[in-house]
């Protein structure tokens, strides 16, 4: 199948650089990290793109934020937490008084963890090293089911 020749659906409406302008890193993608960001994370990330300046700082107060996006302060603070995790995002408190604070996006460097490894194993799993590997398939599918839940946080 021939790929489709290029063309501007609408070119009287091309997106222009004004006096502001957020971009999000294609390696969100390609790196993987997508795959692994809850939409509460994605949302939070796309948020705070669009509020940084060009050192990619925002500094919005944490109540607005989750006004905004309809988070809850604790659907707010696993999201700013699982982003600080996947290395994509940095925090640093006004004071050690307060909850708000400035937030940095990071560049992206590297592909994304993979959660799986990291799920552990029971330890009946690895008692009798003997046993058939029937079990085998079970951790396995035990592991890909923490890592998914993981992920729906």
């Amino acid at each position: 199948m021939s790929k489709p020749s290029y063309r501007i659906p609408q070119p009287q409406r091309l997106r222009r650089i004004t006096t502001s302008f957020a971009w999000i890193d294609h390696r969100l993608v390609r790196n993987g990290y997508l795959a692994v960001m809850t939409q509460q994370d994605q949302s939070l990330y796309l948020f705070l793109a669009l509020a940084a300046d060009r050192h990619g700082v925002s500094f919005y107060r944490k109540e607005k934020i989750c006004d905004l996006l309809g988070l809850d302060f604790s659907a707010f603070q696993v999201a700013r937490d699982r982003l600080i995790t996947l290395g994509l995002l940095a925090f640093a408190p006004y004071s050690a008084l307060t909850v708000n604070g400035f937030y940095q996006l990071l560049s992206i460097e590297g592909p994304a963890p993979d959660f799986a490894p990291m799920v552990p194993v029971p330890r009946h799993a690895t008692a009798r090293a003997t046993e058939p590997t029937a079990s085998l398939p079970a951790v396995a599918d035990m592991a890909t089911q923490l890592a998914n839940a993981f992920r729906s946080v």
